[in-house]
């Protein structure tokens, strides 16, 4: 049997922000499903791991955070209930220019059942916000360790997207927030799987997640 063949990343810059980058891993295959993620500098990476795992051929549109060295700026961003003003425009700029963007150059779109968005940290709850602000868009949600910032609605939309969230049990603060989504996703309704893994914060644990999360969403 041949050794998966992994695929390329092509960057671009746009106007956002000053300069903002946009990477996107592109599988050697046809795209089968394709993942908005924000901290995009990050995620984009995990696409040879993702192909190393034998999963379905999966497009990753990585968003890059923020350049400004306040993390506060960043936060503000990725949670509508910290900077709403500055979580809109981004908003604006994550579902809106980057998507259209991607059907022009790639000539992806594909419905919510075949696409999802992911985050880690605090962009973990960019992709809930997301997924819950545009579920006709991304039918899955895949949030790592999320942040504390973004907490639950007291009232959930009607339509709600499949969310795997995963936390470590190094990471008691992120965990409880993890745990804390899952109970209140689930009694909305939702369909949530929630996992808590030995392990800490950072890339190298949420990376061995993401073929899973991938998997779970789109089969693999």
């Amino acid at each position: 049997m041949d050794e998966p063949v992994a695929g390329e990343v092509v960057t671009e810059t746009f106007d956002y922000d000053s300069g903002r980058q946009v990477r996107v891993y592109v599988p050697a295959a046809p795209v089968e499903a394709v993942v908005f993620a924000g901290d995009g500098q990050l995620i984009s990476r995990w696409g040879a791991a993702l192909e190393a795992a034998g999963g379905p051929a999966t497009m990753i549109v990585g968003v890059d955070r923020t350049g400004d060295a306040d993390e506060m700026v960043r936060i503000g961003e990725y949670s509508p209930s910290v900077e709403p003003r500055r979580f809109e425009a981004h908003e604006r700029f994550f579902v809106g220019d980057v998507r259209r963007w991607v059907r022009s150059r790639f000539g992806v779109g594909l419905p919510a059942d075949r696409t999802a968005v992911c985050g880690v940290s605090a962009s973990g709850e960019l992709s809930l916000a997301m997924g819950l602000r545009h579920p006709d868009i991304y039918g899955a949600v895949f949030s790592a360790s999320p942040g504390g910032g973004y907490r639950p609605p007291a009232v959930f939309p009607r339509v709600l997207p499949r969310t795997y969230l995963v936390a470590g049990t190094e990471e008691p603060f992120f965990l409880g927030n993890a745990i804390r989504w899952a109970d209140a996703l689930r009694e909305a309704g939702a369909e949530v799987v929630l996992e808590e893994r030995a392990g800490g914060h950072g890339g190298p644990f949420w990376e061995a997640e993401f073929p899973r999360m991938v998997a779970w969403a789109f089969g693999g």
